[in-house]
């Protein structure tokens, strides 16, 4: 089946800001709006996207109102999500498929936001996981993964070039680009989001805060179930804010044991996750991946 791409934003195109789980500081709502009118779009920030109710911006409710009216408003072409922390799982059983699939338009976001990037890949449309308002608000829009994200919104498919880690595994493959944060993709498994029913894809992993062994555990889950075996390729993402433990001083010291079996690419440290430099990917799509000894090459292909 062939993925189905929102269509691109034009100049004066509506991208709606809203808050899916925790609570974002106003600041980088308001330098994000800033950014976006000045590439030329008009952004709206929902009802609730600067509430707060308990941790999250505001009750399951309220958060669900905030996605189904942006969604089901003609006039807004991409949808913004302010950021992650917990608590995008809420909304997933109500998610308005219908509307959805009758008028698709760009999700945007990560970490948390995984959750609806799983959603959206369980009816074969893309999305963007990509930086959000506090990135977009402290560089002002100007720095290269913000200018890749608006460049994928207006219409280009990325490529992107980046440097060997020594414990890459070489080969060129190709496949659906799908991933995002471990932890919220591990909660998905076995439910109607779950990413790895695909064969063939090109999974990308990343994560912040999870102990090596957790880590491992969640590792253990895919090689077990079968999925590492039915993947075409992996890019080891950034996992930040973690401890060594008496096992492995390095997370990617994990990881590498757990993969070294594996007979497909395998690209350790490319840039995405929690950290300032987090490439833009389109959710979803084909690419071409290469991984050799001097670099690591993603294309996506034209449409």
């Amino acid at each position: 089946m062939a993925v189905i791409y929102p269509a691109p934003l034009r100049d004066g195109d509506v991208i709606a800001v809203i808050s899916p789980a925790s609570i974002i500081e106003p600041d980088y709502v308001t330098g994000t709006v800033e950014v976006l009118r000045r590439h030329g779009w008009t952004p709206e920030v929902s009802r609730h996207a600067l509430g707060r109710h308990g941790s999250y911006s505001g009750s399951v409710d309220e958060r669900l109102a905030d996605l189904n009216d942006a969604i089901c408003d003609p006039a807004v072409r991409a949808i913004l999500c302010s950021r992650g922390g917990y608590g995008t799982v809420h909304l997933l059983d109500r998610f308005p498929k219908k509307a959805f699939m009758s008028d698709p338009k760009w999700i945007i976001g990560f970490s948390d936001i995984s959750a609806l990037h799983a959603m959206a890949s369980s009816m074969n449309v893309a999305s963007i996981h990509s930086p959000m308002c506090k990135h977009l608000a402290a560089d002002g829009g100007n720095d290269y993964c913000s200018q890749s994200l608006f460049s994928i919104l207006r219409g280009e498919r990325p490529e992107y070039t980046t440097a060997t880690h020594p414990y890459n595994k070489t080969g060129e493959t190709e496949g659906i680009v799908v991933g995002g944060n471990l932890a919220v993709l591990d909660a998905l498994i076995s439910t109607p989001y779950d990413i790895f029913v695909r064969s063939g894809s090109i999974l990308f992993i990343e994560d912040i805060a999870e102990p090596i062994y957790k880590v491992e555990r969640m590792l253990y889950r895919l090689k077990l179930s079968g999925i590492f075996d039915r993947i075409n390729g992996l890019l080891v993402g950034r996992f930040t804010e973690y401890n060594a433990d008496r096992n492995y001083k390095d997370m990617y010291d994990m990881i590498r044991e757990m993969t070294s079996p594996l007979n497909i690419p395998v690209a350790f440290d490319f840039p995405v996750g929690h950290v300032d430099f987090n490439l833009p990917l389109i959710e979803s799509a084909p690419a071409r991946l290469i991984v050799d000894r001097d670099r690591v090459n993603l294309t996506y292909r034209p449409t």
